[in-house]
């Protein structure tokens, strides 16, 4: 039986649906993961002593780490509207959030183990589920509305510092995850729900305009292959990849001990920023810090400073050392 001719032309393919994969967006979600590897890296070396000094906490790090973050969260808001399509999917979306959420617990019961001081209370994983939830309206809402909402959140640090908001409600440990108070907690990781949350809206509003679909459709080259096989597996490399570095860095410190110059940079800025606060003029205070670090290295007294384990005689010594210095770095 002859098919009728609208039957006997071809199907046109499907609309993009969530499972639509766009490799370009998995390979820049690969290269932010390859970036925070590097950052992490940097981190662990400088916590097991084998660089100078911590890199990854001087103003730099810092910032190559707020770029990171951000980075990610902003694939979060593009993947948002890659994943729904044109309209919500509660099943995929609630089975990624478990698998996160699941993610930000585990590394909060880990970290609070191992670094009871420091332990990660909400972080990158945290920011991404909560962040996940409460931008979900931005998938719906017009797109100056999304703009403006990223804006806002932006800038919500600022606005709480500048209208004289309660410190001591938003500095209240339960509302530490919002980052509006004044307070930084000490945490191995942290990424509060503002200004974080807009670079989400910021990826959900470039999504929507239709300029990662133009841009990253694309995947040249062998680099690019291997870093989208990464962005496939965002969440298992991220657990995995911390341990395996900061394990294969201890094996290296066990064998080579700590480096030779360790500690030094925060010796010396710790004592320029001290100087300075006690009134010294910012040269002679370099000066006297370079001194003073020369002095404890040739009468031996660096390695208990460097422990904290001076003993009452050591510490006489040490102040007399920096006093002379001082003097001699003083101006006139």
């Amino acid at each position: 039986m002859p098919l009728p001719a609208r039957l006997r032309r071809p199907l046109a393919p499907a609309a993009p649906t969530g499972a639509t994969r766009l490799p370009g967006i998995d390979a820049a979600r690969g290269a932010a993961l390859a970036a925070m590897a590097l950052y992490h890296l940097t981190w662990d070396l400088g916590f097991l002593r084998l660089t100078p000094e911590n890199y990854a906490l001087t103003p730099p790090g810092r910032v190559c780490a707020h770029a990171i973050a951000g980075s990610f969260l902003t694939l979060v808001g593009i993947g948002l509207v890659l994943a729904q399509g044109k309209g919500f999917r509660p099943r995929p979306f609630l089975a990624r959030l478990a698998r996160i959420a699941a993610a930000a617990a585990a590394i909060s019961l880990a970290t609070r183990i191992a670094f009871p001081d420091s332990w990660i209370f909400f972080g990158i994983l945290h920011c991404i589920a909560l962040s996940s939830v409460l931008a979900l309206p931005a998938l719906r809402a017009p797109r100056p509305l999304v703009g403006a909402g990223a804006a806002a959140a932006f800038a919500a640090p600022a606005l709480a510092a500048w209208s004289g908001a309660d410190a001591g409600l938003l500095d209240a440990p339960a509302l530490l995850f919002l980052g509006l108070g004044r307070t930084v907690p000490a945490t191995n990781d942290y990424v509060p729900l503002f200004p974080w949350i807009g670079f989400v809206l910021a990826g959900i509003g470039l999504a929507r305009l239709g300029l990662t679909r133009r841009a990253a459709r694309e995947l040249p080259g062998r680099a690019g292959r291997f870093l989208a096989a990464a962005g496939r597996h965002s969440l298992a490399v991220y657990l995995v990849h911390q341990p395996v570095l900061f394990g294969l860095a201890a094996g290296v410190a066990a064998m080579t001990g700590p480096h030779p110059r360790a500690g030094e940079g925060a010796f010396l800025r710790e004592y320029r920023e001290s100087c300075a606060t006690a009134g010294g003029e910012a040269g002679a205070c370099r000066a006297a810090a370079r001194c003073l670090l020369g002095r404890l290295r040739a009468e031996g007294l660096w390695p208990a400073v460097e422990r904290g384990a001076l003993t009452a005689e050591a510490r006489e010594r040490a102040v007399a050392a920096s006093q002379d210095c001082f003097s001699r770095a003083k101006p006139g």
